[in-house]
């Protein structure tokens, strides 16, 4: 089968078109709200089941052409389809679907609902020209496009000023991301003398490395670093909760993790950079652990989940610059799911610690605490060697150690039940090694491999076990004695003040109105920032 003649380009442009469609819609004001999300949902819907075709058809193309599954075959040189890309349209889309339908429930009775709808729409549809995109001027084009969409649901409420700085914080990250992304894309360019990826990708495969290449790829490193909230321009992610629920979980499930899709589709680039893996490695863990910390000190349920998709972010970022590709495409399907639904539920979390109250505050065994880490390791390695090849190195297989300990961790008041809730960490520590197993085989089995096969940076590895470590050592500490990290838990509580450095310096150097009446000064913009 010539597979230039029938791609699945065009049935890919399909869900652009239809998010392309609402836009117009939105904008008859004698429509009346109800009918508006009727044929939103109905265009998003739809978009959904041509997405899920892209990616069969993708599939099925590959495998009758007999070239990698991959490779990405589109008779239009600056857009492509890619496995990835299609499964992560499939995502996205799905989430747009199921936001839609929660926001036309949540946000009954708002006068602004046609200019939500058309922000929605436009978020989805430039993050489908995103994972399209085969050429540098594509992807600029496409990423500035979803800032732009989703400044406008930030501020679905002009007169809440903590959402109008949080927006103009966000804005002036992304700009100095469109500056670096830019240059990455010049430098790329003058080496290669085209923008396409495609003759980037062959470029890179036949030539040696240069300087200029290397230097795309920090500034491209850089440039997600700042797209993605990591520290220290994070601050925005928290103060976003001024917006609506829906947007919240738009956000966090569908538009940061972005940042990882870039970095896997990039992996080639960043091969021939280790001074950007490095970067990425650091950027990555330094966030993933404090993040991580921050988010035990707080108590409003959204603020909660917004230090934790910072913390997860940066662990995504550090599994890009470790070389495990495949573990961060996971990780983003993962965790988008897992944030959309967390958001859309937050509803429930007045009943939920109501019955944390009942139980009462857990204590842990402070042998089970420390014993936990060898016994998840001993059983990830177990079955880890049971199986035909390595899976991953074995500083990974200790990083998950240390993240799946707390399910061996055995409460004081377990009394005779201590074997039995033993038996049953371990079974679940088994159970998701399996399924981490199985589930690497997909990206595999799905032709990621064929673009960005991992390449496992051990020299970082160790960084990153270590710092893994003393997370898990603040925890055993925290649990056993807390008036220990009593000044640990201040700094955690107050996010290590990194955000009010980056609040001051932003208003100093590009002042913006924020508030009703008056421009915010240095003076009060921590005062704002903390509330």
């Amino acid at each position: 089968m010539d597979t230039t003649i029938a791609p699945p380009i065009y049935l890919a442009l399909l869900p652009v078109a239809c998010m392309a469609l609402a836009i117009p819609l939105a904008y008859n004001p004698k429509q009346p709200a109800p009918k508006l999300w009727q044929r939103f949902t109905g265009l998003v819907g739809l978009g959904l089941v041509l997405a899920i075709a892209t990616l069969v058809w993708q599939l099925l193309l590959s495998g009758l052409s007999g070239a990698p599954a991959g490779s990405a075959v589109t008779p239009l040189p600056w857009l492509a389809v890619t496995p990835l890309g299609a499964g992560v349209a499939v995502l996205v889309q799905f989430l747009g679907t199921v936001i839609a339908a929660f926001s036309s429930r949540y946000l009954e009775g708002e006068a602004n609902q046609p200019r939500f709808v058309r922000s929605l729409a436009g978020v989805l549809l430039a993050v489908h020209l995103l994972l399209l995109a085969n050429h540098w001027l594509v992807l600029i084009a496409a990423w500035g496009l979803i800032g732009v969409a989703l400044e406008r649901l930030l501020c679905f409420y002009p007169d809440r000023p903590l959402a109008l700085l949080a927006a103009h914080k966000k804005y002036m990250a992304d700009r100095v991301a469109d500056v670096l992304l830019i240059a990455a894309a010049l430098l790329a360019w003058s080496v290669v003398g085209s923008g396409s990826f495609s003759d980037l990708w062959q470029f890179i495969a036949t030539q040696e490395s240069s300087l200029s290449l290397q230097l795309s790829a920090v500034c491209l490193a850089l440039a997600v670093v700042l797209r993605t909230a990591l520290l220290p321009v994070h601050g925005w992610l928290t103060q976003v909760m001024e917006a609506p629920t829906p947007v919240s979980a738009l956000l966090h499930a569908g538009v940061v993790n972005l940042g990882g899709f870039i970095l896997i589709r990039f992996a080639p680039l960043l091969e021939c950079a280790p001074v950007a893996r490095w970067l990425l490695v650091g950027f990555g863990l330094t966030t993933a652990v404090l993040a991580g910390l921050v988010m035990l000190t707080r108590i409003t349920i959204k603020v909660r989940l917004a230090w934790s998709t910072m913390s997860q972010m940066g662990f995504m970022v550090l599994e890009c610059g470790l070389g495990l590709y495949t573990l961060a495409a996971l990780h983003l399907m993962g965790h988008s799911l897992y944030k959309a639904h967390a958001f859309l539920s937050s509803s429930c979390a007045v009943r939920d610690t109501r019955a944390q109250m009942l139980r009462g505050p857990a204590r842990y065994v402070a042998s089970s605490l420390i014993a936990a880490p060898a016994i998840a390791w001993l059983v990830i390695a177990l079955l880890q060697n049971a199986t035909s090849a390595t899976q991953w190195p074995w500083w990974w297989s200790g990083v998950l150690a240390l993240a799946w300990s707390p399910m061996l961790w055995q409460a004081t008041t377990s009394g005779g039940a201590y074997w039995r809730l033993r038996l049953s960490g371990i079974a679940l520590v088994a159970g998701l090694t399996v399924l981490a197993l199985l589930a690497h085989q997909v990206p595999t089995f799905l032709g990621l491999s064929a673009h960005a096969a991992d390449a496992p940076l051990h020299a970082a590895g160790w960084l990153a076990l270590l710092g893994m470590a003393g997370m898990y050592a603040c925890l055993v500490q925290l649990q056993l004695r807390p008036q220990k990290l009593s000044l640990l838990r201040r700094w955690s509580y107050a996010g290590f003040y990194v955000d009010e450095l980056y609040t001051r310096i932003t208003l100093e150097h590009w002042p913006a109105r924020w508030g009703k009446t008056s421009r915010a000064t240095p003076a009060s913009t921590t005062t704002v920032a903390a509330q």
